[in-house]
């Protein structure tokens, strides 16, 4: 048995989960990296990370360099004597940085590798409609999730199951996964499994404002998938013209209503207690919407202060 001297890499919420999974089981965490603190808010006060944060709790050693490749870090990670690094949700590491302990470094990436490699894995696995997802644990080298996998779980995703929910139920099972990775790197008992680039394989694409705008002219099951691909963060939106204001906003619920009709893409349909968009299939039923500097709310409390003129139209 392979006595573990573990750094744990991450800084979202996402990877605490793993990290408490290792703590809980009582395994030797020498060393904590995270991201450094940011300013964040009105006031602009620094924000530690979610990993520093229960790090902190649990009196743990935390390095959070701004350069991986500076010497005096690379010093202080050296002296740590590692034998085995993990990253949860992360930053790409240098190879100065991975091939430095013994058990080498690995990492746990929210998808079924090779595919949805990359930035945003949860999301684009519901925008494109899949209805399995998982999570896999591999170990690093020079590429970005290309690495020779070492486990795999898989799960399925309801069709009415958005990012957020689908984050926590992966979040869950990749620390488990993370820890069956350990117990076999730990018994030597690891074995690896190339990973293999055939045709069509679909990549996690980071997420940006072009890529989360809405297109109603999209088969309905499109934008549906997107709004709960997007939900609750970073959100799918769009601009809404109705009289005079011209509103970007965010949909963050949605239903989709499979109907013939014979109203104009993109024009909005609203009563006393529902807003609804017409799309080539039928209609995109928005039941919760932030509009700017407002706070996101369902949609009867937007419309027991907001009226829509009968031409109001979405972009």
């Amino acid at each position: 048995m392979n006595a573990l001297r573990i750094i744990f890499m991450g800084t979202p919420d996402f990877a605490v989960a793993t990290l408490k999974t290792l703590v809980d089981n009582q395994y030797n965490i020498v060393g904590v990296i995270t991201a450094p603190d940011k300013p964040a808010g009105r006031g602009r006060k620094l924000n530690e990370s979610a990993v520093k944060k229960y790090a902190k709790a649990e009196g743990l050693n935390i390095l959070q360099p701004t350069n991986l490749k500076n010497n005096v870090f690379l010093e202080e990670l050296n002296a740590l004597n590692a034998n085995l690094q993990i990253v949860v949700a992360f930053r790409m590491l240098p190879k100065v940085v991975w091939q430095m302990p013994k058990y080498g470094t690995f990492n746990l990436h929210a998808s079924l590798l090779p595919n949805y490699r990359g930035a945003a894995p949860i999301n684009w696995s519901i925008i494109n409609g899949e209805t399995k997802t998982g999570v896999s644990t591999f170990f690093i080298d020079e590429k970005i999730d290309t690495g020779e996998m070492i486990l795999q779980e898989e799960i399925d995703i309801d069709e009415k199951e958005n990012a957020g929910k689908l984050h926590d139920d992966l979040m869950r099972i990749g620390s488990l996964l993370v820890l069956k990775t350990v117990k076999l790197i730990e018994t030597g008992k690891a074995t690896t499994t190339p990973q293999v680039d055939i045709d069509g394989i679909k990549t996690a694409y980071k997420l940006n404002r072009d890529n989360c705008k809405i297109d109603w002219k999209k088969p309905i099951e499109d934008i549906y998938n997107l709004i709960r691909g997007l939900s609750p963060y970073p959100a799918a939106w769009c601009t809404i013209l109705n009289g005079s204001d011209r509103l970007d906003v965010k949909i963050y619920k949605a239903e989709k209503e499979i109907e013939s009709h014979s109203k104009a893409i993109g024009a909005i349909i609203s009563t006393k207690k529902s807003l609804k968009v017409s799309v080539k299939e039928g209609y995109i039923n928005i039941l919760e919407i932030k509009l700017p500097g407002k706070k996101a709310m369902d949609i009867k409390s937007l419309l027991n202060g907001y009226q829509f003129e009968s031409d109001a139209k979405t972009l």
